[in-house]
């Protein structure tokens, strides 16, 4: 049972890295359709990515420190607030774009940083959290972080090659941020049953 758990929390973080990485490829192109593309807006939106990805990081493992906070629950949460988020970004970033066009660049550049601020600390968050989770389970550090950042990265790179060659030619921007929300969904709702049945079992 626990092998198929593992198993299971494998293939979870390997769809939470593909939706991740779809939507780092269509809010970049929704941000450099609002701001234009120049080396500047570039570096502003990558910038922003990798930002709340680091904070995100740190916080989920400070937040993971503490054993009684049952991990894959938050983990399941964050996943649903990642997708929920996703349904209304594309919306928010256009009437957002829509108020601020006519912003100096610095004030420009501080908007769209906490645009995609939120979102992206709640991925980075997500490793941190599952880590705890599978030490917890299996008391090995060096392969719960190992395992679960292949996965994870694996799916991402999944994802950069079908978000080009599959998923946006067929579903365009909005549908494929509604595909990674799904994703999400799922994620998370199997994240909190697993949580849920082990409760139970306990």
């Amino acid at each position: 049972m626990k092998k198929r758990t593992t198993a299971w929390l494998m293939l979870v973080f390997l769809a939470s890295g593909f939706a991740a990485l779809l939507y780092q490829v269509v809010w970049q192109r929704s941000l450099f359709a609002i701001y234009g593309i120049n080396i500047e807006s570039v570096t502003v939106v990558v910038t922003a990515f990798m930002l709340g990805l680091g904070f995100g990081s740190l916080a989920g493992g400070a937040i993971s420190k503490n054993p009684a906070r049952p991990a894959l629950l938050l983990f399941g949460l964050v996943e649903l607030g990642i997708g929920a988020f996703g349904l209304v970004s594309l919306p928010l970033f256009h009437h957002v774009g829509r108020l601020t066009l006519d912003l100096p660049p610095v004030a420009t550049a501080l908007v769209t940083l906490l645009l995609v601020l939120v979102p992206t600390m709640l991925m980075g968050g997500t490793l941190p959290l599952l880590v705890a989770h599978m030490v917890r389970t299996n008391g090995n550090v060096g392969k719960s972080v190992g395992q679960l950042y292949f996965v994870n990265t694996l799916g991402s790179a999944i994802a950069s090659f079908a978000s080009v060659m599959v998923i946006m030619g067929p579903l365009g921007e909005a549908n494929t941020v509604h595909a990674a929300a799904a994703v999400n969904a799922v994620v998370g709702f199997g994240a909190v049953s697993l949580h849920l049945r082990d409760r139970r079992a306990a």
